[in-house]
């Protein structure tokens, strides 16, 4: 929100670029990923195979992230299977000279599939999207020598940006350590912004990098110097609630022991003594992170993280919402096929390929998507105009395509219509490269993204009867559901049981979702913008009522205060009430007034934030 309090319209949201980090290991790595196969075609005189281990490459550059390799692996792994299979069944289809019919009909089963899987997290977004797009390249494209030869080279070219990516100097920690130091520096932060108004945004950024954590899954020497961050996580989050700050030495010590666990010296601890139930709880927790991460013996009484369940990928692909998005997603591209089959396009496949990458579920608003294309695309292509007008090269162009493919980490966290303008020049390179005449493909590619965009403006976004209910409301009770789930645990154990530490990263981990699909909402025009708008008082009073619920757990712990069965039950109460209000479509209508001045500690923590949510709920 401005400085001015005012709510900032849909159009500033969506016009509004992040401001990314520039990681030059994956830059570099996107670069080489997509330049050593392009020059091996160059030099062995096989461009073609090149150019499909080339896009192998930039589809594995898509899913690259730094982070364990494990977790790298798997994501890299499952989106460019899933590429490859896509890139096989379209191939076939063309190798086999199938008529137009029976080829639209098998890429809207696919991207019914595509849809289906897209919509069980990001993984599957990833995979389901890659699915449909190469499902539709391979039947446009110039096949290779062997046709069935592309889709494993886009293995070999994925391949090649896996092993870039190995760690190579035996001094570098761990990538699993570097994201628990982050989470660690991260925690500092937050503390540092206690009684700001910074410290929402810095809680933002902690739940991130621990969710980071989580899907890495640390085990051995970094389980306990994790758990012992998550227990100083609900420490500071009930300090965040009570608007109350800390020293600045106590501030500084999780960097600290951040900079021990990448192989720094174990930090002293501070002196000072803390007043509060929740300052101690806070102290309580940074002693026994500093211990952990020393190595030293500590008592955490945490359960294990419980395991994946290995049915909830089936429960997701066949839930309502999954079935929903398939359908859509294979209604867009049914539309597509039918429009491209009666127009004389050049290169038809482009069309169904952006309604796949318009469409993705987890890139925010369809309808700035859309629009983001259409501009990117434009741009784009003036680029490549401009270079194609300088050179026609091939040994240029493979160098060019390699520099595009280095600004895609950045360009697609920054904003989507950047990212556009970047992949559309190495797309029409690639065109180039292929020994098709590049400058004829420019404004027929134009006229392709306009009219994939508009089909998806009009049959996936206006006409489709989704609402925006069917993405922030469900989000909005499984925050709702599990953060009942953890008060009720805090209310009727003490000590803590060992489990409670999950229940609570279940709840701010659903939050954060729900806060997310709310923030995408924003950047979409009425009516969607309007109900992201209505629902962002009870996901800000949601994130509030977390922190209320440590503050409260510290006082039962550390203060003496026996819980309050009436007082939790009227907080219960209206978590009920608000997820029924989730449920039947009804926004909240109270105002809520942020206090900016200390909670006192000698008032009960769950009474304060229950007024509250009795005030938003009216």
């Amino acid at each position: 929100m401005p400085a001015s309090g005012r709510p900032r319209a849909w159009w500033a949201h969506a016009a509004r670029p992040e401001r990314p980090q520039l990681v030059g290991a994956l830059m570099a790595r996107a670069a080489l990923g997509m330049a050593a196969p392009l020059l091996l075609g160059l030099l062995t005189g096989r461009l073609g195979l090149g150019v499909f281990a080339g896009l192998g490459a930039m589809h594995a550059t898509l899913n690259d992230r730094v982070e364990p390799a494990g977790l790298r692996a798997r994501r890299i792994v499952t989106a460019v299977l899933a590429s490859a299979l896509g890139m096989l069944l379209g191939t076939a289809l063309q190798h086999a000279g199938a008529p137009t019919p029976l080829t639209a009909c098998a890429l809207t089963a696919g991207a019914f599939l595509s849809g289906a899987v897209s919509a069980t997290g990001p993984r599957g977004s990833a995979a389901g999207m890659l699915l449909l797009v190469s499902a539709a390249l391979g039947g446009g494209m110039a096949l290779p020598h062997p046709w069935w030869a592309a889709g494993p080279m886009m293995l070999l070219g994925a391949a090649w940006v896996l092993l870039l990516g190995l760690p190579y100097h035996p001094r570098t920690a761990p990538a699993d350590r570097r994201a628990l130091a982050a989470a660690y520096e991260a925690l500092g932060g937050l503390l540092a912004a206690l009684g700001t108004p910074e410290g929402a945004p810095a809680r933002r950024l902690l739940t991130a990098r621990l969710n980071h954590v989580q899907d890495a899954r640390p085990s051995g020497a970094l389980r306990r110097p994790y758990e012992a961050l998550l227990a100083a996580t609900e420490a500071t989050s009930g300090l965040l609630w009570a608007w109350r700050p800390v020293p600045p030495e106590v501030a500084a010590l999780p960097a600290a022991l951040a900079r021990a666990l990448l192989g720094g010296p174990q930090p002293a601890l501070p002196s000072w003594q803390p007043g509060t139930p929740a300052l101690k709880a806070l102290d309580a927790a940074l002693r026994t992170a500093a211990d952990a991460v020393a190595g030293r013996p500590v008592q955490l009484g945490t359960a294990p993280a419980p395991p994946p369940d290995p049915w909830r990928l089936r429960v997701r692909l066949l839930s309502p919402g999954s079935v929903r998005y398939g359908l859509r997603v294979a209604l867009c591209i049914a539309v597509a096929e039918a429009v491209t089959a009666g127009l004389p396009l050049s290169r038809s496949y482009w069309v169904p390929m952006t309604v796949a990458f318009v469409l993705k579920p987890d890139l925010g608003s369809v309808f700035l998507r859309a629009v983001s294309r259409s501009a990117g695309t434009l741009i784009g292509i003036a680029l490549t105009a401009g270079l194609l007008a300088l050179t026609t090269d091939r040994w240029a162009l493979a160098l060019a395509a390699s520099l595009c493919v280095a600004l895609l980490p950045y360009s697609a966290a920054a904003h989507y219509g950047l990212n556009t303008a970047v992949m559309t020049p190495m797309a029409l390179i690639l065109v180039q490269l292929g020994g098709e005449p590049g400058r004829a493909e420019f404004w027929p590619r134009v006229l392709d993204t306009a009219l994939a965009s508009a089909i998806v403006l009009v049959f996936g976004y206006l006409l489709w009867p989704e609402r925006p209910r069917h993405r922030i409301e469900p989000l909005l009770v499984a925050a709702t559901t599990a953060l009942r789930a953890y008060l009720t645990s805090v209310v009727e154990s003490s000590p803590a049981p060992p489990a409670e530490v999950w229940l609570r990263r279940t709840a701010y981990r659903a939050l954060a979702d729900a806060r997310n699909e709310v923030r995408q909402g924003l950047a979409e025009p009425p009516p969607t913008g309007r109900l992201a708008e209505q629902w962002l008082p009870a996901t800000a009073a949601l994130e509030r009522l977390s922190g209320a619920v440590a503050a409260y757990a510290a006082q039962i712990r550390y203060g003496g205060r026996r819980p309050d069965p009436a007082e939790a039950a009227r907080v219960l109460d209206s978590l009920d009430r608000l997820t029924a209000a989730a449920r039947a479509h009804r926004p909240p209508t109270g105002l809520v007034t942020r206090p900016e001045s200390p909670h006192d500690p000698g008032l009960s923590a769950l009474g304060r934030a229950g007024y509250e949510l009795d005030v938003l709920l009216g």
